[in-house]
């Protein structure tokens, strides 16, 4: 009978064969060619999952080589099934629309160190990465970019992560550059509202008035000042080397209700102008006063927690220099030469940004952690 199973499969017979395979199935069950022909029954009707259950018990229960070099067959088969699947999911999500083909980036959020086994897992098979790697990509702290691309397919990896219990959220840079960006020069006011002089996206001098309630987000950073410096090598010689020498504060206020972002930093910020926020003294220096407007800030907005972990993030993107090439940084500072620290701190502090707005959490399936 096992012969006949045999050629019932090999003329592609299969309603003959799931007959023989029910009566040998009651007759030797245990019989490694009988499992192995249910396992080909199985991915035949489609039904993967059993087929590679089969596959896979078989691979750990027999010694006969040529069952087992079946059974990998088997598996294989199913693996490129699987493989020419996602194609096709990736190929409709990325072609979907207009929206789909645009460039954004897909964040993966902290997860906890008890639930990081299993994610890792599940990671590791969505993503198709082996589990080690998997585990090294989830983060336990801050959040890490973990691929940029087209929308579409970002979106789509980003729905089977979260299904499976894995934080994450994706976001079009097209989003981010609407987002308008004033440099505060100073505050002019904060009774009865709030009023700064900024310049804003035009370089042209402005004024904007808002409440404290309306902000609804604030980012703090170090932005790092590098200096060429002479050293000397293991070897003794002289040698020109980039370093860091120092670093500028930022200070990022979001106000989603005007669409805006209120940048400061501690080079930029007149002290001389505007509301007397620390005392003004002869030994004052850019620091005093800096920590003084922070301090002053802090306590304008308690129900306003300050995100302070860009640097963590930023080790995840600095290499990706060609998507950040297409970010406008909104930072201005007088540099040497560019620096992807500028572009990837605007790229954090705008997608907290995006991550407050109601409309866009609707839209876009963003989680505010």
């Amino acid at each position: 009978m096992l012969e006949q199973l045999t050629t019932a499969f090999e003329r592609k017979d299969y309603q003959t064969a799931t007959k023989l395979l029910k009566h040998l199935l009651k007759e030797s069950p245990e019989n490694p060619w009988v499992q192995f022909y249910l396992g080909r029954l199985y991915e035949v009707s489609s039904k993967y999952q059993k087929a590679e259950t089969v596959y896979r018990q078989l691979l750990s229960s027999t010694i006969n080589t040529k069952i087992l070099s079946q059974a990998r067959q088997g598996l294989q088969r199913l693996q490129d099934i699987e493989q020419e699947k996602r194609k096709q999911a990736i190929l409709e999500a990325t072609t979907a629309d207009a929206h789909s083909a645009k460039l954004g980036v897909l964040v993966l959020e902290p997860i906890s160190n008890e639930l990081r086994t299993q994610a890792a897992q599940k990671f590791a098979q969505i993503m198709q990465l082996d589990i080690y790697s998997a585990r090294l990509l989830l983060p336990s702290r801050g959040w890490r970019l973990y691929r940029s691309g087209q929308i579409g397919e970002l979106k789509f990896y980003g729905k089977q992560l979260r299904n499976a219990d894995i934080p994450c959220f994706w976001a079009t840079l097209a989003e981010i550059q609407q987002i308008q960006v004033f440099q505060v020069n100073y505050f002019q006011a904060s009774t009865p509202q709030v009023t700064v002089v900024c310049h804003n996206q035009a370089n042209q001098l402005d004024s904007l008035s808002f409440d404290w309630s309306e902000v609804k987000g604030r980012v703090v950073g170090l932005l790092p000042i590098f200096e060429q410096v002479v050293d000397r090598d293991v070897r003794g010689r002289l040698e020109r080397k980039t370093q860091t020498q120092d670093y500028f504060q930022f200070c990022d206020l979001h106000i989603p209700s005007k669409g805006c972002i209120l940048r400061l930093h501690d080079n930029g910020y007149d002290f001389q102008q505007g509301l007397e926020i620390a005392a003004q003294a002869s030994q004052n220096t850019i620091a005093i006063h800096w920590n003084s407007l922070v301090s002053w800030l802090d306590k304008q907005l308690l129900h306003v927690k300050a995100r302070s972990d860009f640097t963590i993030f930023a080790q995840t993107v600095l290499e990706q220099t060609e998507m950040l090439s297409q970010i406008q940084s909104h930072v201005h500072i007088l540099r040497r030469e560019p620096t992807n620290w500028d572009p990837a701190f605007h790229l954090y502090s705008s997608l907290i940004f995006l991550k407050t707005q109601p409309s866009l959490l609707t839209q876009k399936n963003l989680t505010i952690q």
